[in-house]
């Protein structure tokens, strides 16, 4: 499934309290010492309307905590890592060009760190691609953090109009995702940090690689099924996350488009019967689920007899993807960008 979650660590909510209220009082850890003689910067106190709270930043970010991925390769693509003071939760490699810079930010733990964890690190400004991670079993909440005056920001896309967090596994999507949102989150946290022209070029940069990547491109007679991880009950794509907004780019059609939950758990039986012209495949390196990898994936489908014969696995019609690009993501561009391409390779484009 796409968010790695961990069992909760909660403390007890007193306690953590106490034992945080006095950094968080003196300015936090990551707090500048000179923060209340400073001067106020231009275009601050900034407030930005994000999934239903209201999030106020009295000056420009200094000491980020990213707790998902998907918003810690925005941070490094705005140019932002010597503002960071922590990562987490990574289901794959770092996206190409950006090593340098993520190996100067912190790890602070590669799924769920505990809400101390985060502490330690001296937020003024915490983020995360998913509601469950600043929700129940998640890291912390975000009242939690806006008690200790730390202000969060949770991805548009994961809270989108239509997007039903508590319908259960992943949730729903009643309206389907576009890139927009996506393009809607990089705004948001480039003008968070007063790089507002940053955002906007690599806005730019992104319609640009969309645009060549589909350029005359017609696969509307070929079907897609996108498997995230699990080989028992694997989780394939619905109609309107970020795959759906990979197929849509590419005019193919989804194996699942009937169904609106996001990642909803498929049995083989009813694969086979849809059988898929294509596969793209999650290529993830954490280790939560069976399968994780696209090769793990490859074995489980030609050796699988519910699987074996399918259209897709006979002609080794595969497509391998970062899960960040199966995530709503700037990452989906790239989605985009290898399933385009892969279907002109087996000649599925007209």
């Amino acid at each position: 499934m796409p968010r790695t979650r961990t069992a909760s660590r909660r403390r007890a909510a007193a306690a953590l309290l106490a034992a945080v209220l006095p950094l968080t009082a003196c300015g936090g850890p990551g707090a500048d010492a000179d923060s209340n003689s400073r001067k106020p910067e231009a275009g601050y106190p900034l407030t930005l309307d994000n999934c239903g709270h209201e999030v106020t930043l009295k000056s420009a970010p200094r000491h980020v905590v990213s707790l998902n991925q998907g918003t810690t390769e925005i941070l490094l693509s705005l140019g932002l890592a010597d503002r960071m003071a922590g990562t987490a939760t990574w289901t794959d490699p770092v996206m190409k060009g950006l090593e340098k810079a993520n190996a100067s930010v912190p790890r602070l733990a590669d799924n769920n760190p505990s809400f101390e964890k985060v502490l330690d690190a001296g937020p003024d400004f915490v983020t995360a691609s998913f509601v469950s991670t600043l929700g129940t079993g998640g890291v912390a909440s975000r009242e939690q953090f806006g008690k200790l005056g730390v202000p969060t920001y949770v991805s548009p896309s994961d809270c989108a109009a239509g997007k039903d967090n508590d319908s259960g596994g992943d949730g729903s999507r009643a309206t389907p995702l576009t890139l927009e949102t996506v393009y809607g989150e990089i705004r948001d946290l480039a003008r968070a940090f007063g790089v507002e022209e940053r955002g906007d070029e690599l806005v730019a940069q992104l319609e640009r690689r969309v645009r060549k990547a589909t350029d005359g491109l017609d696969a509307s007679g070929a079907s897609l099924m996108y498997w995230f991880a699990n080989s028992q009950s694997p989780y394939l794509a619905g109609c309107c996350g970020a795959p759906g907004a990979i197929t849509r780019a590419v005019g193919a059609k989804n194996a699942f488009a009937d169904t609106h939950d996001e990642w909803p758990q498929i049995n083989w039986e009813t694969v086979a019967d849809r059988d898929p012209d294509v596969i793209v495949l999650g290529d993830l390196t954490r280790k939560s689920q069976t399968a994780e990898s696209a090769d793990a994936k490859i074995r489980f489908l030609e050796t699988n007899p519910a699987t074996r014969n399918l259209t897709a696995v006979r002609e080794k019609r595969y497509v391998r993807l970062s899960g960040q690009a199966m995530n709503p993501s700037l990452r989906t561009v790239e989605g985009i960008e290898q399933v385009a391409a892969a279907l002109r390779d087996f000649g599925l484009a007209k």
